[in-house]
């Protein structure tokens, strides 16, 4: 079936069933989806309802959306992810992103759990993302370009919204909330990385390491809604020092900045601009 049909159908089955108006899409990373208790729901789904949904795979990843009210505003969260490294196609990984716009939604939020590879950047603070790395093997604007979605050669010079990162910022000073800034790089996983390869991606320029959050990016940009991305880093990947991979600390460094980065989004939406 066409990309673009299965995306008309996806989209309009939720508009059926009481989604009228989307101001932000938020995607939901590892350990953080603790977010929609500050929502005021309306309607909710699991992904295996709604039409050539993919199914979430990963254990931390709940695999619903939730819709309703936040800081006055309408809100469509996916409460987790797909992943590259779940053998899903690029297209299938920016689905959230594309049927969120589809719907009306004028800006998005992603967070994501991620590696620390400058030295000042310690796991469980926040990472603001200024800009991107892409180490992935494959782009969701490969193949056919759908004029209604977007250009065939987007610009990708501030792929994250100045003012929603400058918004952002403001808003962690104001809260005392430290918030570092930073390059973001998305590899494919879901393998860590070697000492060898923490070295490459420091040297060229990353700040911080994961599987995720760009094919989002890349799709925002091209259908024209601003976006900003905020990383937790749940471990440090220091080659010189490195230490085996956990993931119960990395989820348990999620969950620990969990209410801080909730406190951010939440003042996010309530401060936004009007977006068109």
């Amino acid at each position: 079936m066409d990309a673009l049909v299965e995306l008309q159908e996806s989209s309009d089955y939720l508009k059926e069933r009481g989604i009228e108006e989307v101001d932000v899409a938020i995607v939901l990373g590892t350990g953080l989806g603790g977010l929609v208790e500050s929502i005021d729901v309306k309607h909710s789904w699991s992904y295996s309802q709604i039409p050539h949904l993919p199914v979430a795979t990963v254990e931390q990843h709940f695999g619903k959306l939730i819709y309703g009210l936040l800081e006055g505003k309408k809100v469509l969260a996916w409460q987790g992810r797909f992943h590259f490294y779940e053998g899903y196609s690029m297209e299938q990984v920016v689905k959230p992103v594309r049927i969120s716009r589809m719907l009306g939604a004028k800006a998005l939020l992603i967070s994501n759990a991620s590696g620390s590879l400058n030295p000042a950047f310690k796991k469980g603070g926040l990472m603001l993302i200024e800009d991107h790395i892409n180490l992935l093997p494959d782009t969701p604007l490969r193949g056919a370009n759908f004029p209604s979605l977007g250009d065939r050669f987007p610009d990708m010079s501030e792929p994250y919204d100045l003012a929603l990162r400058n918004l952002l910022k403001a808003i962690a000073s104001d809260c005392g909330i430290a918030l570092s800034e930073g390059v973001y790089c998305s590899v494919a996983g879901p393998q860590l990385e070697t000492k060898a390869e923490y070295r490459y991606l420091k040297t060229i320029g990353a700040d911080a390491v994961g599987m995720s959050t760009v094919p989002e990016v890349i799709a925002a940009v091209h259908m024209g809604m601003p976006c900003a991305a905020v990383s937790v880093l749940t471990d440090e990947c220091n080659p010189e020092a490195l230490e085996p991979f956990d993931l119960n600390e990395v989820i348990s460094m999620a969950q620990l900045a969990e209410p801080l980065l909730t406190k951010l989004f939440v003042q996010l939406v309530a401060q936004m601009p009007q977006l068109k």
